[in-house]
């Protein structure tokens, strides 16, 4: 989250490669043996700050200008798209797909932030923030609800936080663009070819 610009050994954003690419790729070479066991699940984890992103399509991968925060932004809006794309391919199939938001988590996500890393912020304001932040494990509970829950069975394409289905930001349906950004995933992630490699 909102790290300097860096790239993964492929080429790719460091933010949108982890946080988006690696998890398409990962997600459609698991593909087959998911519809293969279905009922089975796909569980994408978001952050509710998704809908104030922005799919840069002119320079999805920010090689022309970098902005640390519009790119975790964009990362966590692809994620969204990804899912309610898939959830609508995969519908009928026994597979379902959902996204988590497990709230603000004590971990370390925030290291680069400039909040992190203010004074003012850890004298006046994070001692005010401790009763509302989630413990690693409170935060995993939200993902192991959306994975067992018998309820969530044949549950898809929703947005869960807090145990609680969450209100989609018109711009994670945004039907155009998730079909744009998933040729453009396939793409960068050689997903193709690496299915045939292990098929």
């Amino acid at each position: 989250m909102n790290c300097p610009r860096s790239l993964t050994e492929d080429g790719i954003e460091t933010q949108l490669g982890v946080n988006h690419m690696g998890h398409f790729l990962l997600t459609n070479l698991l593909l087959d043996k998911l519809k293969a066991s279905a009922p089975s699940r796909i569980i994408t984890l978001c952050d509710s700050a998704y809908h104030k992103g922005v799919i840069n399509a002119v320079d999805l991968n920010s090689e022309t200008e970098y902005d640390g925060n519009k790119a975790y932004l964009q990362s966590k809006l692809a994620n969204m798209l990804f899912t309610e794309k898939l959830s609508r391919d995969l519908e009928g199939s026994g597979v379902t797909v959902n996204s988590v938001d497990p709230g603000t988590v004590d971990t370390q996500l925030l290291r680069h932030t400039s909040f992190n890393k203010s004074i003012i912020s850890s004298i006046f304001v994070k001692p005010f923030m401790w009763p509302f932040i989630k413990s690693a494990r409170q935060g995993g509970q939200a993902v192991v609800y959306a994975a067992l829950d018998p309820n969530l069975e044949k549950v898809t394409g929703k947005c869960l936080k807090y145990k609680a289905e969450a209100k989609i930001a018109p711009v994670a349906l945004d039907t155009k663009m998730s079909e744009w950004l998933w040729i453009v995933s396939s793409t960068w992630t050689d997903t193709e070819n690496r299915k045939d490699k292990i098929s």
